[in-house]
């Protein structure tokens, strides 16, 4: 399996460059919010001069962004999905979208509305959307940016939106965040799994029990694979077995210990440790 990392919107070639020096497989493009008026020909014609023979690839775009609440945003995704195929990749990652400080089912119906366009046009494009599974700092009852966050809101968006072209760019840390065991949940829902992120989380027990989930401090630190609490010999068996062709992207710059001057040590160590991962589960 291949190992990537994400390269940020506004550091693209730098982080491309770092990417490959550094000896990862695959990049995925990271967008906050916006595309900040990128153009994919001229973007695809400066990645293949910085990557040459390095057979570093692109494994998708991400453009996380809120569709529900913003027409510029629902166009910059309808640019990624139609233009894809120009960076040769047929996957898009974005949130589901909120109305924020609404719940969950407040915004189900514009969810229904905007991403029933979006698939359609995913499907005749030949390209798939995975719905990125942070919360953003909301909650069922009052929102942010991504109603897709959690199972129960997977069921109701995959129920309203039946297509083939609309599934889960799935990462474990969120999922531990909400005290659910990450690997359980992915054997349910591989068949939904269209990209992975590689993200780690360290919960910290003490702390619930004296203070419980939702008061008190932060009782999760999001770190990189191999430095949380994460299985990933088994996250990857799993998608082994299931035949997931994809690769597993690590998404830094949100590791408490190893940031600023170190993130490029986490990032070294966490593709070191998910290889490792790779040969174990194989056998090699």
């Amino acid at each position: 399996m291949k190992i990537g990392t994400c390269i940020r919107g506004q550091h693209l070639l730098a982080d491309l460059k770092n990417a490959i020096a550094t000896g990862f497989d695959t990049v995925e493009l990271y967008f906050n919010e916006t595309l900040g008026g990128i153009n994919f020909k001229e973007l695809s014609t400066q990645i293949k001069e910085v990557t040459g023979y390095s057979g570093v690839t692109v494994s998708g775009i991400g453009l996380y962004c809120n569709p529900l609440q913003s027409t510029q945003a629902e166009k910059e995704l309808e640019y990624c999905i139609e233009n894809a195929h120009l960076l040769g990749v047929d996957f898009v990652g974005t949130f589901a979208g909120a109305l924020k400080e609404k719940s969950v089912e407040e915004a189900v119906p514009v969810f229904k509305k905007v991403f029933t366009r979006l698939a359609k046009l995913a499907e005749y494009n030949g390209v798939r959307i995975g719905i990125e599974n942070a919360h953003m700092y909301g909650h069922w009852y009052s929102a942010t940016c991504n109603i897709g966050f959690c199972p129960r809101a997977w069921e109701i968006m995959f129920n309203e939106v039946v297509s083939d072209s609309l599934g889960l760019e799935w990462e474990p840390s969120h999922q531990a965040e909400q005290l659910i065991d990450p690997v359980r949940q992915l054997e349910q829902w591989m068949p939904k799994v269209f990209h992975v992120h590689g993200k780690d989380a360290h919960i910290d027990y003490e702390h619930i029990k004296k203070y419980g989930i939702w008061f008190g401090g932060s009782y999760c630190k999001h770190r990189f694979p191999g430095m949380g609490d994460t299985k990933w010999q088994e996250i990857i068996q799993i998608l082994n077995q299931n035949g997931y062709k994809g690769d597993i992207t690590i998404e830094g710059y949100h590791d408490p210990v190893y940031c600023g001057d170190r993130e490029n040590d986490g990032q070294k160590m966490s593709l070191l440790y998910l290889r490792n991962c790779c040969k174990d589960v194989s056998g090699d």
